[in-house]
């Protein structure tokens, strides 16, 4: 229990404000919290001890590996194998720590890749890169459950996100759609976490792995039909942000929502690349090809977001008009509409992207919000600085827009700064 606490206990029985007796009842169950709680600094320093010893048994391995004989390197190859399951086995039965499960399901994880490739390399089994990653994640994925460990869920999506990477982008560029069946297996546990830990760290890791490794996978499933590629990223921002404003998500400390914060980003990027009338020209060179597996990913990725945002209405979760929430549905109409010419579509992308800053610094000047705010600014001024790439403006004229964002800038944190104190004094 730390000092604080004990200081505050101790105020309050001098005051009288609770008796001796509740004081200790008060001490007694902090002290039964701590102790139930793990050390998360050691299962850290366990986790990477466990990575680091596998690592280095194999450099030892590899250095002297021409020296062996096949039979021998076979058992070599085995062993970590053996000794990784052998550790588990022993921390299930027993009942050990968190930490021992954390840092034996780490090494067996590393081992069984380990003795994957040393086997296939002993006796020339042919394969590429992806089947080697699938088969590894795929025996592994059991162990998440079977030790309830967050480490090792780290490694899963990370290296679901490798093999996608992998396949999708380098591997013959083909469609990695056994991505989703590993996401579909790693989803039960982070749903588990959500339900159980919402406010944990670790389940604020995870508020950020999944979005992120959808974000960097979505490209391997453009293939034929590059200009829906762009469409479909889009909704999916559009969708991350309509999730990170469900209240279960909304409700929390911005920086465990990352949904929300790569959603906004991610649409701002999208407009601030689709305002210039060159992409549109580019997008649109040949004819649009329905019957593709882009446009159908786009038609399912729009009916989602269009599901989120439905019911987050039915439920009465959005009160006030936030068009960051729309921008999938009007962007796709313009998407559309860029068909049939290139300077329509410019003008409202740049129109919308306007508003969109407007309305951020409005939302920031509401609730006094100083991040807020001058993300707003940063979009009105990163739309400025876009338009200096394809407008035939003077320097002079530049500068002094350069000039103007700037005592914007200063001017408006300068009169909420001025407004937040005056209500702190009148309160």
């Amino acid at each position: 229990m730390s000092s604080k606490i004990q200081n505050d206990i101790r105020e309050l029985v001098e005051e009288q404000v609770i008796s001796n007796e509740v004081a200790t009842n008060i001490e007694n169950y902090y002290k039964s919290k701590k102790s139930d709680t793990p050390n998360r600094l050691f299962t850290v320093f366990a986790v990477l001890g466990s990575t680091l010893v596998g690592l280095g048994i194999i450099l030892i391995l590899a250095h002297n590996w021409d020296n062996f004989s096949r039979s021998i390197k076979t058992i070599f190859a085995f062993t970590p194998l053996i000794i990784g399951q052998l550790i588990v086995g022993y921390s299930i039965l027993k009942r050990k720590s968190t930490t021992w499960k954390e840092a034996s399901g780490v090494f067996l994880f590393f081992a069984v890749g380990a003795s994957m490739a040393l086997v296939s390399q002993i006796y020339n089994i042919p394969g590429d890169f992806s089947s080697y990653m699938l088969t590894w994640i795929l025996l592994c994925a059991p162990l998440i459950y079977l030790l309830k460990s967050n480490a090792l869920a780290i490694l899963h999506i990370v290296f679901a996100t490798n093999y996608a990477c992998a396949f999708g982008y380098f591997d013959g560029n083909q469609t990695p759609w056994l991505y989703v069946l590993l996401l579909g297996i790693w989803v039960p546990y982070y749903l588990q976490l959500l339900k159980h830990k919402k406010t944990s760290n670790i389940t604020s890791i995870f508020n950020w792995l999944l979005p992120l490794s959808i974000v960097i996978v979505l490209g391997a499933f453009v293939n034929r039909s590059g200009e829906f590629g762009f469409l479909m990223y889009v909704i999916l921002f559009g969708l991350l942000y309509n999730i990170g404003r469900l209240p279960f998500f909304y409700n929390q400390k911005l920086r465990r929502n990352g949904y929300l914060v790569l959603g906004s980003l991610g649409t701002i990027y999208m407009l601030l690349f689709a305002s210039f009338e060159f992409l549109w020209q580019d997008i649109f060179r040949g004819d649009i090809v329905f019957n593709s597996q882009e446009f159908y990913a786009s038609t399912i990725l729009f009916l989602i977001t269009l599901g989120v945002l439905i019911y987050s209405c039915s439920k009465k979760w959005i009160q006030n008009f936030n068009l960051f929430q729309y921008v999938f549905i009007i962007f796709t109409i313009i998407f559309f509409i860029g068909a049939s010419g290139s300077i329509m579509p410019t003008v409202l992308i740049n129109l919308i992207t306007l508003i969109l800053g407007v309305i951020t610094i409005k939302i920031g000047a509401d609730k006094f919000h100083f991040g807020i705010l001058n993300y707003g600014l940063l979009i009105i001024t990163a739309l400025i600085i876009c338009r200096f790439f394809d407008t035939n403006m003077s320097f002079v004229i530049r500068g002094l827009l350069f000039v103007c964002v700037g005592v914007g800038f200063f001017l408006t944190n300068y009169m909420m700064l001025k407004k937040q104190k005056k209500t702190k004094i009148e309160k």
